[in-house]
């Protein structure tokens, strides 16, 4: 094997762990903000996208890349939370074509609840991913990541 497939083999390899990584956290963030809480990771996400949101509102195609979603996707979603009465859909002043998703004081409501949650199960996903030798370098990398009290 030369150089140049010894590269290609590490950055599969790096891709492999991350997927890793990502599938056990979020099936442990489905499982239980599903069961305790009736929600999505992606439900959740979107929730949380808009409550950092000044105004809680966002444009559609912004909540979807956000929620890492095609926009059809989004649409289908914010529909669905919509019909749940968690958030609203509102015409943009400046631009009549422009669509802004809102977050319903429902929505907020909810997301308070969940956030605690989803925060403990982060927690506890990441201390099980970082007892694991393949994946304790990459939830090591991501503790470095972490916000830093200003200065």
């Amino acid at each position: 094997m030369g150089i140049a497939d010894d590269a290609v083999e590490i950055r599969a390899h790096g891709w492999r762990t991350l997927a890793a990584l990502h599938a056990l956290i979020e099936n442990a963030l489905e499982r239980v903000l599903q069961g305790e809480h009736g929600l999505s990771v992606v439900e959740y996400t979107v929730l949380d996208a808009l409550a950092r949101q000044d105004g809680r509102h966002m444009r559609m195609r912004r909540l979807a890349r956000a929620a890492a979603l095609s926009n059809s996707a989004a649409t289908r979603l914010v529909t669905r939370l919509e019909d749940r009465g968690l958030l609203t859909r509102v015409l943009c002043a400046d631009d009549r074509r422009g669509i802004y998703t809102e977050l319903a004081p429902a929505g907020l409501e909810l997301l308070e609840r969940a956030r605690p949650t989803h925060d403990r199960v982060l927690r506890e996903a990441l201390a099980e991913a970082g007892g694991t030798p393949e994946l304790a370098p990459l939830v090591g990398a991501l503790r470095g990541l972490e916000p830093r009290p200003l200065p």
